[in-house]
């Protein structure tokens, strides 16, 4: 149940909705790995499978009051399936050069049986996925690499069916160029410059059970990812991603994706000790991000700590968490969504957010026998 336009739509009643479903999923996945040589040279071999099933029925959104049942906004049964396969390569073309190269294939049947309108329609599409990468071992401590790959960006089957199967399965490529470098015998570092570029940005509008395409977007950035032993008790590390995500059918400043992060990282202390004490402080910062197209309205950021302390012996282990231990105040889920409250003539489109949790102490007590 929520409501985030309160009385946009029905000024007598509300908006409240449910969403509801039940879903079973059935799946399979297995993988034959075989070595040889090609040209005198090493040759590793893996091919793969999978299944997936989505039995999912009874998927719904419905008008309530005070979670009493009004009316159905949209009410059916999907069943969507995933068949795939793959062969990944990986050719050591001299004591320091890797070539990996893989393709994926995947087929999709996607059936929607809307019940309010007594329809039954279907969908499928077949894809294929590309990938090719390579490595450079300079030294013992220092590798260099580019990763590249076709993907794709899957929908909801409701909204491929009415669409008549029209962009379904829009591609995604993204190269990532980096460096994986053991600086000292303590010290681990990771960085990468990357780009993703999407045919088709998809947008879930949850509150009335559609998908919105968006058109074509491009995501750069720079990921860091650091390892350091202070101690053989005292580690430290951290992750560092800087993004610049823009929509590519949009006039400059009026490109950004909504909601998009552009700036995060997260990261610690670790303590661990032979005594049986461990324990750990976590960081998780998220910074200010655009939450319409233009930048007139910021979704706030948060930086949060987090904190755990565990005693551990061979028959017990007792522990304390503490989450957002500086209790600071953050928005968790944020939209720029147009509203209205009851005694207001005229809507108001604004940040509608679902507050974060504060302080939160857990204690936990394990037994073992």
């Amino acid at each position: 149940f929520s409501n985030f336009t309160f009385f946009l739509n029905d000024p007598i009643n509300g908006d409240q909705i449910q969403q509801k479903e039940s879903r079973m999923i059935y799946g399979y996945r297995g993988n034959y790995n075989t070595t040889g040589s090609l040209f005198g040279r090493p040759l590793r071999t893996e091919f793969g499978a999978g299944l997936r099933i989505d039995d999912i029925s009874d998927v719904s959104l419905s008008h309530t009051i005070k979670r009493e049942f009004l009316s159905d906004f949209k009410r059916g049964d999907i069943f969507e399936s995933n068949v795939n396969a793959y062969v990944n390569e990986v050719f050591d073309l001299t004591e320091k050069i890797s070539l990996i190269a893989s393709v994926r294939f995947d087929y999709f049947q996607f059936r929607y049986k809307d019940q309010l309108f007594e329809t039954n329609d279907s969908e499928s599409r077949s894809i294929a996925s590309p990938k090719l990468n390579i490595t450079y071992q300079i030294d013992r401590t220092t590798q260099l690499y580019v990763r590249s790959g076709f993907g794709f960006h899957s929908n909801d089957a409701r909204s491929v069916t009415k669409q008549d199967g029209i962009e379904i399965l829009p591609r995604a490529f993204g190269i990532d160029l980096g460096v994986n470098s053991k600086l000292t015998d303590k010290f681990l570092l990771n960085a990468a410059l990357w780009r993703l570029d999407l045919e088709q940005e998809f947008v879930y509008v949850g509150d009335e059970g559609v998908v919105e395409p968006s058109g074509r977007s491009l995501r750069e950035g720079i990921d860091l990812s650091l390892r350091y032993e202070i101690s053989p008790w005292l580690f430290a590390d951290a992750d560092v991603n800087f993004t610049r995500p823009r929509s590519k059918d949009e006039p400059e400043g009026n490109n950004y994706i909504p909601l998009a992060p552009t700036f995060s990282t997260i990261g610690g202390l670790t303590l661990t000790f032979k005594n049986g004490f461990a324990g750990s402080f976590r960081y998780r910062y998220l910074a200010d991000r655009a939450a319409n197209e233009d930048k007139s309205v910021i979704a706030d950021g948060y930086i949060l700590a987090d904190a755990t302390l565990n005693y551990t012996r061979p028959n017990f282990e007792i522990g304390l968490s503490a989450e957002n231990i500086f209790n600071i105040e953050w928005n968790e889920a944020q939209f720029d969504t147009e509203s209205r409250l009851k005694d207001e003539a005229e809507p108001v489109s604004e940040i509608h957010f679902t507050p974060g949790t504060p302080l939160f102490v857990k204690l936990k007590l394990c037994f073992s026998f």
